[in-house]
């Protein structure tokens, strides 16, 4: 199909009508701020202008409402309506009647029993990336990817933790996204997903497990270069025992001495049995054994250190901005950091507003989510999809599977983790899958023979992405001689690998 022949198609198409025209630079932020634009994210913009827009995106309380047909699916999930503690409950019930089983029976009683768990996995996967496509909140979406990487945990470490990763999203991830880094750090470290992923739930007195201690240090918030020693490891770890997870309501019983340290909330459980009250030194300091408390004041210690501000500023800079982000902008971020105690994003706001973002713009890599998302969401705007199986696949396939990264400290996050031919080759592979309606996305009521191959040379295409193609991207598109070979050309093209 030849080019003129595809602009004739845009009189079928819906008027994408905006209040002020958009400058290659204005589209080019839009690529960075979400996880690549549609017509929504381009009228918002237009109607609201950069300064109002950036305003509401940095609100932790931005509307985040999703087409019907994918709010449906959603709340139709069993994530959605069983308690998390009622699964839990059951799986742990189902595991204590496999053991009782002769030992020839376990093994097919236990691949039966991992059915449920990993449609819930499923499940949180699902929603994770539905809400990445269709959220008008995209700098909330990216945000949450970003704190999930950071305080990774996976799906392969355990039953438990695959089951506990919608649970993670929503209450230890999601709501301290945009908010104070303490309360999002406090809220992963009181999860039992990240308890048992971290192996804290093994850490007891006279049974030290340092784990944990040392990735909350190293990955979470010191970072390995931030002035900590082995000692502060040990410390921590003895500061952390007795942090575990207990799901039911069977409670420790207890002296009255110690009533007044047990705490019990969701799955999460502190012993005070379990717990070493010895006074610790920690970071140059004494912390006195006192329960909880001690965790707390650990937590402030960690938080408010110069390393952490410069270490959470550093990764939010190679996130957003550069593999290598400039010192000026990482010690201002991180000044920010220090001045309103860790509010995220204030330390944002300065990353957003600083001439070193502006300069970026257009030349980061994406890496393979940013990516498929990214495409999806310019070739099937119009039509939400349901199938989320073949896209999870191209993302695992990749290197960058949904919850799976087997080591703690979370996905690369430059172009050495993500360019290689191997890894080109393959999204070219996706990008004509996408772009020639191959893939199987919209459910098992549409067959994949007759699913329509989206005409990505539409207005959105016309208005924010022409204009400031290379002259070799256009002159490799004016040679496609079929739609689905221009989509492909286009989604993996140059411009389409970065943003």
């Amino acid at each position: 199909m030849k080019l003129l022949q595809i602009i004739g198609l845009l009189c079928c198409l819906p008027t994408l009508v905006l209040a002020t025209p958009l400058s290659g630079d204005d589209v080019k932020w839009l690529n960075r701020m979400t996880y690549g634009i549609n017509s929504e994210t381009l009228e918002l913009y237009a109607a609201q202008g950069r300064a109002t827009y950036l305003n509401r995106q940095l609100q932790n309380t931005v509307d985040d409402h999703l087409p019907p047909r994918v709010a449906e699916l959603i709340a139709a999930m069993h994530i959605s309506v069983e308690p998390i503690k009622m699964d839990v409950l059951a799986m742990q019930e189902n595991n204590r009647k496999i053991d009782q089983l002769p030992l020839e029976q376990r093994q097919q009683a236990k691949m039966d029993a991992n059915q449920p768990i990993n449609q819930i996995m499923w499940e949180a996967m699902q929603r994770h990336v539905f809400r990445a496509l269709y959220s008008p909140a995209q700098l909330k979406e990216q945000m949450v990817w970003f704190w999930f990487n950071h305080f990774s945990v996976s799906r392969d470490k355990a039953p438990m933790v695959k089951m506990l990763l919608a649970d993670y999203e929503d209450r230890a991830i999601r709501p301290y996204a945009l908010g104070k880094f303490r309360d999002l750090l406090m809220a992963t470290l009181h999860h039992p997903a990240m308890l048992v992923y971290l192996d804290n739930t093994q850490n007891a007195l006279n049974k030290i497990n340092e784990n944990y201690a040392r990735e909350l240090m190293e990955l979470h918030t010191l970072g390995v270069d931030g002035g900590y020693s082995q000692q502060d490891v040990q410390a921590l770890a003895h500061i952390l025992t007795g942090m575990g997870m207990n799901w039911t309501d069977n409670f420790p019983k207890l002296n009255p001495k110690m009533e007044p340290y047990y705490r019990h909330e969701g799955g999460f459980e502190f012993n005070p049995y379990r717990h070493d009250f010895s006074d610790k030194f920690f970071l140059g300091k004494t912390i006195k054994g006192n329960g909880v408390a001690e965790v707390e004041q650990a937590v402030d210690m960690l938080v408010r250190h110069p390393s952490t501000a410069q270490f959470i500023s550093k990764k939010l800079a190679t996130y957003w901005v550069s593999d290598t982000p400039s010192p000026d902008l990482v010690a201002n971020m991180a000044k920010t950091f220090m001045a309103t105690d860790g509010d995220i994003a204030a330390v944002l706001r300065v990353l957003f507003e600083s001439k070193a973002f502006a300069d970026s713009l257009g030349g980061k890599v994406k890496d393979p989510y940013q990516y498929i998302v990214s495409a999806l969401r310019f070739a099937y705007e119009d039509r939400p999809l349901a199938n989320l199986q073949a896209p999870l696949n191209w993302m695992h396939e990749l290197g960058e599977p949904l919850f799976g990264r087997a080591t703690p400290d979370g996905f690369g996050l430059t172009a050495k983790d993500w360019l290689s031919p191997g890894q080109l080759t393959q999204r070219f592979d996706y990008a004509q899958r996408m772009g020639g309606g191959k893939a199987p996305l919209f459910g098992p009521d549409v067959d994949r023979k007759t699913q329509p191959v989206p005409v990505l040379a539409n207005r959105l295409y016309y208005l924010a992405i022409e204009p400031y193609l290379s002259v070799q991207t256009k002159n490799a598109l004016a040679k496609a001689v079929s739609q689905p070979e221009w989509n492909t050309f286009l989604l993996s093209s140059p411009e389409f690998m970065y943003h």
